[in-house]
């Protein structure tokens, strides 16, 4: 039993023509696509007023697609897992901090997370690298100004340590890509097509340090990025271990060339003359062929441990369940989760991970336990995530936001952040309706 999984980069509001694309894959390959991956500048916005906090230029704040799904006018044809990439509504993904559903059968995996979909682990990493800000506590409020726009995008290492300590995963998302990625591919071909790069491949300052630490650290199966709008394709030999050598493919979805393309600080921006809705197209080599394999350009196959079988033509039934690992680490590191610019101190590697052994254990005891392997067993911590989190529309949709349609909104308290901070009995420090500082 496999999942056909889509990929794609830098969408920035074109859902529309992405889910069309894909039903244009299905018909032409006759399969169908379970899953779609989406690897930041998902740009989900409510209204207007999201508009504001958006770090573009103002003549490239448009409402795209994406509120006709969150106001149900329209509905996600196939499961869609999305990260956050330095072009976002970042208020709305805010209010979503642990993940949460953005749309019906749209997940957010928050700033940083973990989930299963019928066994296979995924996690991501929301936003991209500045050295700056990469130390600081999350402290950013509404209303931004011209610099917390920016630096509420900016990964912290609080997210980086966490995601750490996960172990085997089978796939890992981030916006930025990992650094110096660009030596385990063809680095001469990369800079043929995107010659400015060249500078930043020659300084090391192509790609984000910690990405790649995590990269070493966790050895996903499979590794996806976006932002930089090319594609690339690299393999990463790990160190042999008892077992043998482990490596991980690290594809970056390509784009339409005429995409706007967005500088972070300078927004030097180039106009578009076409919408970006060119899809993703992945040709990566795997040296574990029994694990995974490549099915077409855009759309993987990922073995899977569900025992749900499906009819030939059928979509997969995705199951999205907590991860009990990363709900363990939530509840470890949360004691640290600073909602001021000065970060507390860490504990060490040996410390943090034998707090997140405890907290195993605190999951496996007091995580409502709704799931079942084939003979019947419970699965200790394993929760479906509908049964916790359900969407629920916290703005209005265009239309109703007020006369101050070119202001900042409010700060809005999702439920779904409440219910996820009850279930592992953590403090929900990031509701700001009160300005509840950690």
């Amino acid at each position: 039993q496999a999942m056909k999984i889509a990929v794609e980069g830098c969408s920035h509001g074109a859902l529309n023509a992405i889910y069309q694309h894909l039903r244009d894959l299905e018909a032409r390959h006759n399969y169908i696509v379970d899953l779609l991956l989406m690897c930041g500048d998902f740009q989900a916005i409510r209204n207007h007023r999201d508009m504001q906090c958006m770090a573009v230029p103002q003549k490239y704040r448009q409402l795209g697609d994406f509120h006709k799904y969150y106001t149900g006018e329209k509905t996600a044809p196939v499961l869609t897992i999305v990260i956050g990439g330095n072009h976002e509504a970042s208020n709305y993904m805010s209010e979503l901090y642990h993940g949460g559903w953005l749309a019906p059968n749209i997940y957010f995996l928050g700033h940083a997370g973990c989930i299963q979909v019928n066994g296979i682990r995924i996690a991501g990493a929301s936003g991209i690298f500045k050295s700056n800000d990469f130390s600081l506590g999350f402290y950013e409020r509404l209303p931004y100004d011209h610099g917390t726009m920016r630096s509420i995008y900016h990964i912290r290492e609080f997210n980086v340590r966490r995601l750490s300590l996960l172990s085997s995963l089978d796939i890992f998302l981030s916006h930025d890509w990992p650094q110096y990625i660009e030596r385990h591919g063809d680095t001469q071909g990369l800079l043929c097509r995107k010659p400015f790069f060249r500078q930043d491949v020659q300084t090391g300052n192509l790609g984000s340090p910690p990405l790649m630490g995590l990269l070493r650290t966790l050895k996903p199966k499979w590794w996806f990025s976006a932002h930089l709008h090319v594609r690339f394709q690299a393999t990463v030999q790990h160190e042999q271990t008892g077992t043998g050598s482990n490596s991980l493919p690290m594809t970056s979805p390509p784009q339409n060339p005429d995409e706007i393309a967005i500088a972070d600080d300078d927004f030097d921006a180039v106009e578009s003359q076409n919408p970006p809705i060119e899809y993703s197209r992945l040709q990566t080599t795997s040296h574990n062929p029994d694990q995974i394999t490549l099915e077409e350009e855009e759309v993987i196959d990922v073995p899977t441990t569900s025992d749900e079988s499906t009819m030939p033509g059928q979509r997969c039934v995705p199951k999205l369940t907590f991860d009990p690992e990363w709900l363990a680490i939530s509840r470890a590191f949360h004691p640290f989760f600073s909602t001021r610019r000065r970060q507390a101190d860490y504990p060490n590697e040996a410390t943090a991970r034998a707090m997140v052994a405890e907290e195993m254990e605190w999951v496996k005891s007091n995580v409502r336990n709704n799931e079942v392997d084939s003979s019947g067993v419970p699965l200790p911590g394993i929760r479906t995530i509908l049964d916790c989190q359900t969407f629920v529309q916290s703005a209005p949709g265009p239309g109703s936001e007020g006369a101050q349609k070119n202001q900042q909104p409010p700060w809005y308290t999702n439920p779904q952040t409440t219910v996820f901070c009850d279930m592992l009995d953590i403090q929900n420090v990031i509701d700001f309706s009160s300005d509840n500082r950690a």
